[in-house]
C-alpha cells in the first residue's frame, strides 16, 4: 500500500467506524432487540429532525449566543489571568488555588444558583458558560509561556526590549499553539454548559426543547438534538483549527 493510500485510509477510518456503528444500530432496531420507543433506529432520528428542524435551528440561535458570548468573556478572562500570573508569582501563588477550586464546583449545581440571582434569560447562560471556559484558555497559555525558552528571552532582553516587547514578540507567538489547544477545549465546553444552563432553566434554547422532548418521551427528538449538538460542536472546533493554521505557521 502506497503512502498517499494509506493517508486517505487514515483519513477515512473514522467515517467508515461511524457509518458501521450505525448500520448495526439500525439492524438492531429493526430487529427489535430493543424497543423503538426507547431506541429509536437513525432513520427515525433523522425523520425526527427533519419533522422538526425548523423548531430545532430557532432553539439553536438562543444557544450558540450564549456559547459564543460566554466563551469571548471566559477567554478574555483566561488570557489576562494568564498574563497577570506570569508576570507575578505573588499573584499566581493567590489566586491560582481559587481559580482551582472554580472548577470543582459541578456545573448542575452552580447552575440553579445563577438562575436565581440572575433570572431566566441570557445572562445566567453565558456567565456559566464563562465560568466553565476559562479554565482550558487559562492553563495552557500559563504552560505556554512558562515553557519559552529563557535563552530568547535573555537575548530580546539583553537587545534593550522591555516588558510588552518580550511579551509580544517572544511569550505570546511561542504560546499560541497551547492556547489553540486550550480554546478548542473550551469551545466543547461553552457549547455544552450553554446546553446543561438551559436544561436547569429558561424560556429558549437547545436546553430547553431537550426538556420538553424529554417530557414528552419523544426519544427520536432527543436523539436528533444529540447528534445535532454534536455536529455542531464537531464543526465549531473544525473551524477553529482552520484559523490555527492560518494563524500559526507549522514547520
Amino acid at each position: 500500500m502506497t503512502k498517499k493510500q494509506e493517508s486517505i485510509t487514515d483519513r477515512l477510518s473514522p467515517y467508515i467506524a461511524v457509518v458501521g456503528l450505525l448500520v448495526i444500530w439500525q439492524i438492531f432496531s429493526d430487529m427489535q432487540v430493543v424497543p423503538k420507543y426507547l431506541l429509536p433506529s437513525p432513520t427515525d432520528v433523522i425523520k425526527a429532525f427533519i419533522a422538526d428542524y425548523e423548531l430545532i435551528f430557532q432553539h439553536t440561535r438562543y444557544t450558540m449566543v450564549e456559547a459564543f458570548a460566554g466563551l469571548g468573556i471566559g477567554f478574555t478572562l483566561g488570557f489576562i489571568l494568564a498574563i497577570l500570573m506570569d508576570l507575578s508569582i505573588v499573584f499566581k501563588k493567590m489566586f491560582y488555588p481559587l481559580v482551582i477550586i472554580t472548577q470543582t464546583i459541578p456545573t448542575v449545581a452552580i447552575a440553579p444558583l445563577l438562575v436565581i440571582w440572575l433570572g431566566y434569560g441570557l445572562t445566567p447562560k453565558i456567565t456559566l458558560v464563562a465560568i466553565t471556559s476559562f479554565f482550558p484558555v487559562l492553563i495552557s497559555m500559563t504552560d505556554g509561556m512558562s515553557s519559552v525558552d529563557n535563552d530568547s528571552i535573555n537575548l530580546i532582553r539583553a537587545m534593550g526590549a522591555n516588558k510588552y516587547q518580550i511579551y509580544a514578540m517572544v511569550k505570546l507567538p511561542a504560546s499560541l499553539k497551547s492556547l489553540f489547544s486550550g480554546l478548542r477545549i473550551s469551545l466543547s465546553y461553552a457549547i455544552i454548559g450553554a446546553v446543561v444552563a438551559e436544561w436547569l432553566g429558561g424560556f429558549n434554547g437547545i436546553g430547553v426543547y431537550m426538556t420538553r422532548v424529554r417530557k414528552s418521551y419523544a426519544f427520536d427528538k432527543m436523539f436528533a438534538v444529540i447528534f445535532f449538538i454534536s455536529a455542531l460542536s464537531l464543526i465549531s472546533v473544525y473551524l477553529l483549527k482552520l484559523l490555527e493554521k492560518k494563524l500559526i505557521k507549522y514547520e
